[in-house]
């Protein structure tokens, strides 16, 4: 062991005696500076996975990451150590004012089939869809309209547009079928805002046209959609609010790097500390 005394063909007592070190004391710094070594260890550790995550994960994700690496770490110790580090996530959530898509009733108003029953243990079962406007340098604005699965919460397609038309929503609505008709088990339902894309014949159409239910939240009740709200949140945190603006390409880029990392990378306490799809095929594994 590195801090312990070589005996050299003297006893290990023998040696204590002469130099006037109790025993029992020779043993605790042993023990002392093997922790230091093994929290110098796991600070390098803590402090490669924060900037690794760029700096988007506080102790608890942390926590989760050391132990998916084989660490048993309790989370308060994790907390302790990058407090003494001064790693802090420092993203925040600013309010920003939210995209209105209502125009009143310009087409078809759906029943609230969901009515925020956001939980389900079939995959594609239950999908929910908004819209989200970010704002660009040179005045410019970038639309996201991503498609979450409920069952994970991954986004399984999406569409970026300088402005909020049509095509904004139906090009992942149609990527999103594609998926559907490929691995769906079940009925799906796809909720939305009443948002005038969503009252579109076109809109209705399609969803009629592959047999899937809409489902829309009442006038002014944000909790009805409130998971993919959630999502808006957690993305506008983590890579866009107390960020400088960018330009809309360079934005573009980032949210699609970020789509890629959230359903691939970043851990949820609900999924047992997987990703969206690292759950997912996981799940799938566990059923065949």
């Amino acid at each position: 062991m590195a801090y312990e005394l070589k005996e050299e063909g003297f006893k290990l007592k023998d040696i204590l005696l002469v130099v006037g070190i109790p025993e029992s004391t020779y043993h605790y710094y042993v023990k002392q500076l093997k922790k230091i070594d093994s929290n110098q260890r796991l600070k390098e550790q803590i402090e490669q996975l924060f900037f690794q995550f760029k700096e988007r994960f506080g102790y608890k994700r942390i926590t989760n990451e050391l132990k998916k690496l084989g660490y048993s770490v309790n989370h308060k110790k994790v907390y302790r150590l990058m407090k003494e580090m001064g790693l802090k996530c420092v993203k925040f959530i600013r309010k920003s004012r939210k995209y209105n898509s209502y125009k009143g009733k310009v087409g078809t108003i759906a029943k609230n089939k969901l009515n925020r029953r956001f939980s389900t243990s079939i995959t594609l079962q239950k999908l929910v869809t908004d819209v989200t406007e970010f704002k660009c340098t040179g005045g410019e604005k970038l639309y996201l309209s991503p498609i979450l699965d409920l069952f994970n919460s991954e986004v399984i397609a999406y569409g970026i547009n300088k402005r909020p038309i049509l095509d904004l929503v139906m090009k992942p609505l149609e990527e999103a079928i594609g998926m559907l008709k490929e691995y769906a088990t079940v009925r799906t339902t796809l909720h939305s805002d009443q948002g005038w894309q969503y009252q579109h014949n076109h809109w209705v159409k399609t969803l009629k046209k592959n047999n899937v239910f809409q489902s829309m939240s009442r006038k002014a009740t944000c909790a009805d959609n409130a998971a993919i709200e959630n999502f808006f949140g957690i993305l506008k945190q983590e890579m866009y609010h107390g960020e400088k603006l960018v330009s809309y390409e360079e934005l573009k880029s980032r949210i699609e790097e970020y789509i890629e990392w959230y359903n691939h990378v970043r851990s949820k306490a609900k999924l047992a500390g997987l990703s969206p799809v690292e759950y997912r095929i996981q799940t799938s594994q566990s059923a065949e």
